[in-house]
């Protein structure tokens, strides 16, 4: 492609085809920022951003301190750059733009076996994700955004116009303000950019929470654990376009919708065994969520209080218990669209999942992964923006959701001879489901939806399920500004489910509560919060390998105890100022040397004019 030999540093990508008018007069202009307005054009879009690890970097950046600008072309037009140049892409070109791989029928930016070194099994080229192609984990020096569909229609005309007058005196730019600190001397790895703190380390908090609650007052905890694992965040091309609709976050949905409809059955206190619920993130990204979660088990920290990891089922009957319970379950659904089946043998183990860190931990963990596919992933679009609400429907969640909290009841109860109508009482609300898909997975009301804004004020609208950084020192009870919208909202969800009846609880509260088996939810709404009985916390997720020491976080060195470790990314991402991107006009070069010449020019014949007349008029003076 003659395009990529001649520097083309700078790039877009579009995947609408909405046209959308610019004709029409201009309004008065009364102040400054009214004149800026009608000189820039501010562009919508999802930067792909700089991150590093401890070999070296991907995603994208500008290739300088400065900010590029550079005249906007078409990529189908685009075959004989002579300069710098915004090129406009389709999706259909993208892959085969920076990676020369062109995919039709799917987009995965991520690989055919994501995270493989953390498999528990050796057979790592084996292709779960058939569309994966990578280019997501390579390093670009040159900024790329992702345009909202408005920005899309708005640079197709401008585009556009610049070919229809590519010899004209004007040219419309783009202009690029995607600076990473990490193009720095010296800082192209998380070690080095650490220590010159040019970047923050990826990660946030998981949430966990039990049914019923755990009685912190006892010394020892007897009931063996069911431990059920979903994760919020997920990964993207575009940092702020993570959606991960069909993966993870219709396993969130289950989890969420599960849990409401066990919150509405009583009698747990008298059932043989403990629900526990965790919500990890930073999975995306190493296993971050799992392996802090694990980590933390180990060390009986805060945060993990009132869980022991001996009490979790580690017997290869408890897998039995669980498929048997799943396939009850099912009967007891007597719906024709669900059906539990085994993986197939020929799988060389558990697909990419959370249960790979807690195998790594201890090889005699047994857990079921529950997915939607057998030997490979159905989602086209694995850790892609296109990874939408459209990928999924809300039925299905309904189902999986069903599936898993009448599960759950079977083995929480140990009750072989549970009769039909005692799980013919566990439902699941599909409104909720629905409720919840528009909130998180949609900006359209996406986090301005009642449920949300019933128990935290989010700080965006629209939902992204990237991960994001560690921002200060990481608490089991941190500042609420430090952890993203969806973290809280699922904590206080949690929070509120699990709780016992609100009459046994003290009344409102605008941060803690004074018992210790209390906490506060709603705390965020105008202040009031109220105080529930419920077993729900805040466990940070970030690398095991990091230490933050005196404000600054240091990389420790590999632990021969810790398998995860040795093979641990220690993902950051570059620190900046501000991101941004727009368009307007300036006048070509060209014109502006034309002008220079014809001035000059202009100049020397005037003189030469005056020269001229002023001879002859003196001439005919002295004839006078």
């Amino acid at each position: 492609m003659k395009a990529m030999a001649v520097r083309p540093l700078l790039l877009f990508f579009f995947f609408a085809q909405v046209r959308l008018s610019f004709s029409g007069e201009l309004s008065s202009m009364e102040s400054i920022p009214d004149l800026q307005e009608s000189m820039y054009m501010v562009v919508d879009g999802y930067p792909c951003v700089r991150l590093l690890n401890l070999s070296g970097k991907i995603g994208c950046s500008n290739p300088g301190r400065e900010k590029v600008v550079a005249s906007i072309r078409r990529f189908r037009n685009a075959n004989d750059l002579t300069q710098l140049t915004a090129v406009l892409v389709s999706l259909d070109e993208l892959q085969d733009l920076l990676h020369r791989h062109f995919g039709l029928i799917g987009f995965s930016p991520t690989q055919k076996f994501p995270q493989a070194e953390f498999a528990p099994y050796p057979s790592i080229n084996y292709e779960w994700n058939s569309m994966g192609s990578g280019i997501m984990l390579k390093a670009y020096d040159f900024p790329v955004f992702l345009l909202s569909e408005s920005s899309t229609s708005m640079l197709q005309e401008v585009a556009d116009k610049n070919e229809k007058v590519m010899n004209g005196y004007t040219t419309s730019v783009a202009e690029f303000d995607l600076v990473m600190q990490t193009t720095k001397a010296g800082t192209h790895d998380s070690e080095s950019c650490l220590k010159e703190q040019t970047c923050l380390p990826l990660g946030g908090y998981s949430v966990w929470s039990s049914l019923p609650p755990i009685n912190m007052s006892l010394s020892y905890q007897s009931k063996p654990i069911i431990l059920l694992v979903a994760s919020m965040d997920s990964a993207s091309f575009f940092r702020d376009k993570s959606l991960g609709a069909d993966s993870p976050i219709s396993g969130l949905l289950s989890l969420l919708a599960a849990v409401d409809a066990l919150s509405r059955v009583d009698g747990w206190n008298d059932l043989n065994k403990q629900l526990v619920f965790l919500v990890l993130t930073g999975e995306a990204w190493g296993y971050l969520g799992s392996r802090r979660f694990l980590h933390e088990l180990d060390m009986q920290s805060d945060g993990v209080s009132g869980l022991n990891s001996s009490l979790i089922e580690m017997v290869s009957s408890a897998v039995n218990d669980a498929l048997d319970a799943l396939k009850r379950a099912q009967d007891s659904l007597k719906s024709e669209n669900i059906e539990v089946l085994s993986s197939n043998s020929s799988n060389p183990g558990i697909p990419p999942s959370s249960l790979m860190a807690f195998l790594k931990k201890n090889s005699l963990t047994s857990g079921i992964v529950l997915e939607d596919f057998d030997t490979a992933f159905t989602n086209k679009f694995y850790h892609s923006h296109l990874d939408d609400m459209a990928n999924i429907n809300s039925s299905a969640v309904v189902a999986a959701a069903s599936l898993i909290a009448r599960s759950l009841y079977i083995l929480a109860s140990d009750n072989n001879d549970m009769h039909s109508s005692v799980l013919g009482a566990i439902n699941v609300n599909t409104s909720l489901v629905e409720e919840l898909m528009g909130c998180l997975l949609s900006c359209k009301p996406g986090l301005s939806c009642e449920m949300v804004k019933n128990y935290i004020a989010p700080a965006n609208v629209c939902p992204s399920h990237y991960v994001g950084v560690v921002i200060g020192e990481p608490s089991f009870k941190p500042y609420l500004g430090y952890v993203d919208d969806v973290s809280r909202f699922v904590w206080n969800f949690l929070a509120d489910r699990t709780s016992t009846p609100k009459e046994n609880a003290s009344s409102s509260c605008s941060k803690d509560c004074t018992n210790e088996d209390e906490v506060c939810i709603r705390a965020e709404i105008n202040g009031k919060g109220v105080c529930v009985i419920s077993t729900t916390r805040y466990v940070p997720a970030y690398s095991t390998r990091l230490m933050f020491e005196s404000g600054i976080w240091n990389v420790l060195p590999p632990n021969s105890s810790d398998s995860m470790g040795s093979v641990d990314p220690v993902w950051t991402e570059s620190n900046w100022n501000t991101i941004g991107l727009r368009v307007y006009t300036i006048q070509n070069g060209a014109y502006d040397h034309f002008i220079l010449i014809g001035g000059i020019t202009v100049t020397i014949l005037a003189y030469f004019m005056i020269a001229l007349a002023r001879s002859l008029i003196t001439k005919a003076l002295k004839r006078d």
